[in-house]
C-alpha cells in the first residue's frame, strides 16, 4: 500500500510541474507581443503539451485508486511573480521571456528526471514519463536555442 502511495505522490509532483509550466506559458504568451506570432505558437504547443501530460498522468493515477493533484506548486507561483517584475522592466522582453521560460523548462527537467529516480514505479510509468521528459527536453532546448539567438542579437547590431 505503501508503495502505491508513493507511486502516486510521484505522477501527483508532475501533474504540478505541468500545471506551473502551463501557467507560466500562459504568462509567457500575455506577456509576448502580438506581433511575435512565432513565440505565441511555439508557446500554445507548450501549454497543449502539458495538458496532454497531465492528463496521462491523471488516467495513471486514478487506476492506482489516488486523488489526481490539483494546483500549482508554491516555488512555481514565487517564480511567475519573479516574471511579472521582470518582464516589467525589462528593455527586451522577448529575450526575458525566453529566459524565465528556459528557467520553468529547467524545473521540469529537474522534477522528471527525480521522478525516474523513484525505485518504487514500475517499468511502464517510467515509460511513459521518460517520453514525457524526451518531449520536454525538446522544448527546453528549443527555447534555450531561441534564447540564445536573442544574445546574437545584441552582438551584431543593424548597420546601415
Amino acid at each position: 500500500m505503501e508503495r502505491k502511495s508513493e507511486v502516486i505522490e510521484t505522477l501527483n509532483d508532475l501533474i504540478l510541474i505541468n500545471n506551473d509550466r502551463i501557467a507560466g506559458y500562459e504568462k509567457s504568451y500575455e506577456e509576448t507581443d502580438n506581433i511575435e506570432t512565432d513565440l505565441k505558437g511555439l508557446f500554445q504547443k507548450y501549454i497543449n503539451d502539458s495538458r496532454g501530460f497531465i492528463s496521462q498522468l491523471t488516467d495513471e493515477v486514478i487506476k492506482l485508486g489516488g486523488q489526481p493533484a490539483d494546483g500549482t506548486l508554491f516555488s512555481g507561483k514565487l517564480y511567475r511573480v519573479w516574471m511579472n517584475i521582470r518582464a516589467t522592466f525589462s528593455s527586451d522582453n522577448r529575450k526575458a521571456v525566453l529566459e524565465n521560460s528556459e528557467a520553468g523548462e529547467d524545473a521540469a527537467q529537474e522534477a522528471y528526471a527525480e521522478a525516474l529516480k523513484a525505485e518504487e514505479l514500475p517499468a511502464d510509468l517510467q515509460q511513459l514519463i521518460l517520453s514525457q521528459k524526451t518531449i520536454l527536453k525538446e522544448a527546453h532546448d528549443n527555447i534555450k536555442s531561441q534564447r540564445d539567438q536573442q544574445r546574437d542579437v545584441w552582438n551584431y547590431p543593424l548597420t546601415t
